[in-house]
């Protein structure tokens, strides 16, 4: 900019004084150039209003005035052929940078205030952006809570029918297994009944859990150590299925007003989730900072990722991409974090692995 304005000048002051020695080096004979040369005055007083505004226009116009007055009264005041019009050219000069200078800061003035305009209606339209995108989400929210509340009723119900037959039909297969000789082919099928009746329960203990989660009291949770427990119950399924789990948790983790069985339970799930898309083994990350009042935790695996389109309806009850899956995991583990005023979110492109992260508030969180 300071360069720019050097140039400015250089180009003002070379016109002014070029034209200036024009005048002053021609003879009064030949009055038709003079002529030509008190106008040539009009291109460097239109760009000094052009370039510095008002200051520049009144300026210029006034250092051609105190420059060519001289020429006028000492050269062409004693000469016949003076004409009144070079007077008033003096005249114009100072009127036409007056006028150019005025406009041209007029116009800048506006620009400024037009551009201020914008910026103020980039950060509303910034802002009201944001606010958009934050009552769709509380929307989203809302109407995975309906979704929840009503599946919730449905599963309670059928939970409870379900399992008093899968009692008895688990008893029942049980006797027939020990009565049948352990060389006989058909006590196979015995077995496989009561494998898959477990299977079922399991199945219907996800049911139970996510439609009346189990009550807990609020207490000073080590988040910390609660994940260390958690990863010992998985280091054996993680060195089976070849997975490395890294962990760098930072020192200063505050404790959270939670239920640490339901914590543990959230950080079980997440685990389990990914060593469950790595079954040719990989690398887990979980790492975890504390920052304005929040614990954040990521757990960011190696696996085939999540498509983006998908990345809100992995947390629907139900929806799973695994086969043998019931698609409650995260379901409930999404339920769990939002009630104790956190948040779960997933960062994900297909092929480049996944990473959950989980935010819980320092402070007081509403418990199941």
């Amino acid at each position: 900019m300071h360069r720019q304005t050097a140039i400015r000048l250089f180009v003002l002051i070379t016109f002014v004084l070029g034209i200036t020695a024009l005048h002053y080096l021609t003879g009064l004979d030949k009055s038709s150039y003079h002529d030509i040369y008190r106008r040539l005055y009009y291109v460097p007083i239109v760009l000094g209003g052009l370039w510095f505004t008002l200051r520049g226009g009144v300026g210029t116009a006034v250092a051609v005035s105190l420059l060519y007055a001289p020429h006028v009264l000492l050269q062409w005041g004693h000469h016949p052929g003076t004409n009144p019009e070079q007077y008033l050219e003096i005249v114009l000069y100072n009127v036409i940078g007056l006028l150019t200078g005025f406009l041209t800061q007029r116009e800048r003035e506006q620009k400024l205030r037009y551009q201020q305009a914008s910026i103020r209606l980039e950060e509303s339209y910034e802002k009201l952006r944001g606010q958009a995108d934050q009552l769709l989400e509380i929307e989203e929210q809302l109407r995975r809570a309906d979704r929840l509340s009503a599946l919730g009723e449905l599963s309670a119900g059928m939970a409870h029918e379900i399992r008093n037959p899968l009692g008895a039909i688990r008893g029942t297969a049980e006797i027939l297994h020990d009565a049948i000789d352990k060389t006989d082919p058909h006590r196979e099928f015995a077995q496989i009944m009561i494998r898959e009746v477990d299977r079922l329960e399991g199945v219907v203990r996800d049911f139970l859990s996510f439609a009346r989660p189990e009550e807990g009291r609020r207490e000073a949770v080590d988040l910390g150590q609660a994940l260390q427990e958690v990863l010992l119950l998985t280091r054996t399924q993680a060195q089976k299925v070849g997975v490395a789990v890294r962990v760098d948790l930072s020192a200063d983790l505050p404790p959270i007003a939670g239920n640490s069985e339901q914590l543990k339970q959230v950080f079980l799930n997440l685990l389990l989730n990914a060593l469950q898309v790595m079954p040719d083994g990989g690398s887990l990350d979980v790492r975890g900072t504390a920052a304005a009042g929040r614990v954040r935790l990521e757990f960011s695996d190696s696996g085939p990722g999540i498509a983006p389109e998908l990345h809100d309806r992995i947390f629907n009850p139900f929806y799973t991409t695994r086969s043998a899956g019931t698609g409650l995991g995260l379901a409930i583990t999404h339920r769990i974090v939002t009630a104790h005023g956190g948040r779960l979110t997933v960062q994900s492109q297909l092929g480049a692995g996944a990473t959950f992260i989980l935010e819980l508030p320092v402070g007081a969180g509403s418990l199941l």
